[in-house]
């Protein structure tokens, strides 16, 4: 890790390296808004990321050929990068993106895992755990945390109200979808069970009905 005299990860690669890894890692980041990463390459990713989002709202000739030689594939994303993303952070000063440490990703590799993303987009984590929160403490009638109020705040800061309403109504209705389902598959159970027992006992009044008599008789003569 960074400290001391040392300001950067090295990420146990050469400079070369380390740049194209870091260049990958936020080009996907600027394509899916959304990557996992060990811990590491997502915080020296989420530095690059910053710089990338303060080009693109300086939007001058410099920050685009700057931001051009950083992204792999340019001509898709730097559409992307000067409008939607710009226009989305214009109001903010800071803190494009967020790192959230995960599970680790593989079993057999227990390094420290995280999820890298742009705060306020599409798949804002924080914004979507508050909308799920909310849709549960309306489902089982009781008021909300304060923890809770303040994530409230804070995801509605620079975003619509509205969106965030819409996302605990979507929860809401997923819920409550989701228990009529399992109550609905329970019935089926009992009903299958019910109708496999009769099936059951008629096939074995048919069984009776098939021996012969003369077999029936012998078991007579035996007991």
């Amino acid at each position: 890790m960074a400290g001391g005299t040392v300001k950067y990860r090295h990420l146990s690669r050469n400079s070369s390296a380390r740049q194209a890894l870091l260049r990958g890692l936020v080009t996907q980041l600027v394509q899916y808004e959304h990557i996992q990463t060990t811990y590491a390459k997502a915080k020296e990713t989420q530095r690059l990321a910053e710089k990338l989002i303060t080009l693109a709202k300086r939007n001058n000739e410099p920050c685009r050929r700057s931001a051009q030689g950083i992204l792999y594939t340019p001509n898709l994303l730097l559409p992307k990068l000067f409008g939607e993303l710009r226009n989305r952070y214009l109001t903010r000063e800071g803190g494009y993106t967020r790192v959230v440490r995960t599970e680790p990703k593989n079993t057999y590799d227990q390094g420290e895992s995280a999820i890298l993303e742009f705060v306020d987009g599409k798949k804002d984590s924080r914004f979507m755990m508050t909308a799920k929160t909310l849709a549960r403490d309306r489902l089982l009638g009781r008021p909300s945390t304060p923890v809770t109020l303040q994530n409230v705040k804070k995801v509605t800061k620079f975003r619509d109200e509205k969106e965030l309403e819409d996302m605990v109504q979507r929860f809401m209705i997923l819920s409550t979808e989701g228990k009529d389902g399992s109550a609905a598959g329970e019935a089926q159970s009992a009903e299958s069970a019910k109708l496999a027992e009769k099936e059951s006992a008629a096939a074995g009044a048919m069984a009776e009905d098939i021996v012969p008599e003369s077999v029936r008789s012998g078991e007579r003569a035996k007991r």
